[in-house]
């Protein structure tokens, strides 16, 4: 198991007390539009503490932009995010730090920066948010690295790793903080099957053993009923069905089975 983080916050005062709540997260009429093209219309959504939610949809229905809202990365244009408790809608950059300290990221693509080691991007955000000696840095970087599955290769750099290892460095770097809210955007897209089973093993595993609140944008179905609790559909700019698993996968909803079936648009 790793350690949650106890070291002040710079500056001084305490880190965010982590208090089990009902709802870590709720949506209230998210609208978000792109050059004039409405992508979300009013999304309503929640995910409460300790809940793996996938959220599924066809190209263009708007999962990324909605994953990108949460993360604070972008403004909708109405309605609120609620996270913690707190609405961050109105929140500058710099306020919603705290907030971002609480959250950890996995992006399509990994998102690690060129030209700093695996270690140095693992390390970067304990480096930017905490009071840790470079030595109590460079064992939870170990730590971490071992949990992924890839002990030891600190001083390489992601020009030299898979897509499949990008992936893991992405997803211990997403850990460094001891998150208690984790985003994945498309965790095995663009893997070859191999890689995408060892990727979704893993995040099974994680789910598993640190009770996750987890928001999964997804198109891998079979992966996602496996370690959901719940299954959204985006479609049109809105939620158009959320459910358990198996009572998704019997939604009477045209738009659920045009989706499984692989035909919606």
């Amino acid at each position: 198991m790793f350690e949650r983080l106890t070291e002040p916050m710079p500056g001084g005062g305490s880190p965010p007390t982590r208090v089990e709540q009902p709802e870590v997260l709720r949506l209230e009429g998210v609208a978000k539009s792109y050059d004039g093209r409405p992508v979300l219309r009013g999304v309503d959504f929640s995910l409460g503490s300790g809940q793996t939610v996938s959220v599924f949809g066809g190209s263009g229905a708007g999962k990324s932009t909605l994953l990108r809202l949460v993360a604070g990365l972008i403004k909708p244009d109405a309605g609120r995010i609620v996270l913690f408790g707190q609405d961050e809608v109105p929140l500058s950059e710099y306020e919603m730090l705290p907030l971002r300290r609480r959250m950890g990221v996995v992006f399509q693509g990994g998102a690690l920066f060129d030209s700093l080691t695996v270690g140095e991007n693992i390390a970067f955000p304990l480096r930017e948010h905490t009071q840790r000696r470079e030595a109590e840095i460079g064992d939870r970087v170990a730590a971490l690295l071992a949990r992924v599955g890839m002990p030891g290769i600190e001083d390489r750099y992601p020009g030299e790793l898979s897509g499949g290892m990008k992936k893991r460095v992405g997803i211990a770097r997403a850990l460094a903080l001891s998150p208690e809210v984790m985003l994945f955007d498309e965790p095995t897209a663009g893997l070859d099957p191999s890689a995408a089973r060892l990727i979704g093993g893993l995040i099974a595993e994680l789910q598993q053993e640190l009770r996750m609140t987890s928001l999964v944008v997804t198109h891998d179905v079979q992966w996602a009923f496996a370690i959901s609790d719940r299954i959204d559909l985006l479609h049109e700019g809105r939620v158009v069905e959320e459910a358990p698993p198996e009572a998704f996968r019997h939604s009477p909803k045209s738009e659920v089975q045009q989706f499984l079936a692989g035909v919606l648009r």
